[in-house]
């Protein structure tokens, strides 16, 4: 049990660095006010399909905090939090329709509707409350917000779906299950 939750603990990190780094693999243009479409979701989504949601979540939490801390834009606590933190942790949520399971091309999409819907939510409730003054006039805010997050959010969910793909049909052992953080007896 201990040996499994080194493991883990280790691969935790080392796809949180690999999650950083392939940040500034980035395809297109750079969106005015924040965005990018990006590697970033990959490693996060392995670990979440591989360890569980709570490693998942991990590693996105760790994901968000270093990229607040390496470039963050902050206009107030509660958006950092919805910027970064949250949003790249609940990506690890999508472990919940594929972990326990048969890893399948159609969980492992539904995984990545799961969690990027839950980083669009966070990122379009941030645009809603903090960044609606940049909402052309005549344009209600809600819409905005959504409609500029989920710009680079789909094709960024689009890409990572086709790179795990890639992974599932070449590479299954990255989804080769086992226990997770939450099944381990000792806590951290």
């Amino acid at each position: 049990m201990e040996r499994n939750k080194l493991v883990t603990m280790i691969e935790i990190a080392v796809m949180a660095g690999l999650s950083f780094i392939l940040s500034y693999v980035e395809f297109g243009a750079l969106w005015a006010f924040g965005g990018s479409i990006s590697l970033v979701m990959v490693p996060i989504f392995v670990m979440a399909f591989r360890r569980g949601w709570q490693a998942g979540f991990l590693t996105g939490l760790l994901v968000g905090l270093i990229s607040l801390l390496t470039g963050g834009y902050v206009v107030h606590p509660v958006q950092l939090v919805l910027d970064y933190p949250l949003a790249y942790a609940v990506l690890g949520l999508g472990a919940f329709v594929v972990f326990h399971k048969p890893v399948t091309i159609g969980r492992i999409f539904a995984g990545l509707l799961l969690g990027t819907s839950l980083r669009l939510v966070c990122h379009f409730l941030s645009g809603v409350i903090w960044f609606g003054s940049y909402a052309p006039k005549g344009t209600p805010v809600a819409v905005y917000s959504f409609l500029y997050n989920l710009s680079y959010l789909l094709p960024e969910m689009l890409i990572t779906s086709a790179v795990l793909l890639f992974l599932k049909k070449t590479a299954p052992r990255f989804y080769k299950q086992s226990a997770s953080i939450e099944s381990s007896s000792a806590s951290y």
